[in-house]
């Protein structure tokens, strides 16, 4: 597994919290612990390692979810607040924050 490769998705993943006021410490602990976790999946996997960005902003959505609270919420929509998700599914190998609503991208990984 190339660490260069986690320690960007750490890097991406912080820089989005950080860009909505979400890097709480709860937030970072859940980041820290979701680049722990795909770094055995993507050894048990290398040719996955295209998809380990997207997929730890997916982890760290998920846990926020469960502890703190929906992120990121898209903030060009106007009405309810709805949230952003990863897109493709698999989280790779270019991960965009998609809207929930319109479907459209917002922003790269990284650059919320």
């Amino acid at each position: 597994m190339d660490n260069v490769l986690l320690l960007n998705a750490r890097a991406r993943v912080l820089a989005d919290l950080q860009s909505r006021g979400a890097a709480t410490p709860a937030a970072v602990s859940a980041l820290e612990d979701a680049v722990s976790a795909r770094k055995w999946w993507a050894e048990q996997w290398p040719e996955g390692e295209v998809y380990v960005a997207g997929l730890v902003a997916q982890d760290v959505q998920d846990a926020l979810l469960e502890i703190e609270c929906r992120w990121p919420l898209c903030l060009t929509c106007e009405g309810e607040p709805h949230a952003l998700y990863i897109q493709p599914d698999l989280g790779g190998p270019d991960p965009v924050w998609v809207c929930e609503e319109t479907g459209e991208p917002v922003a790269a990984l990284g650059m919320l």
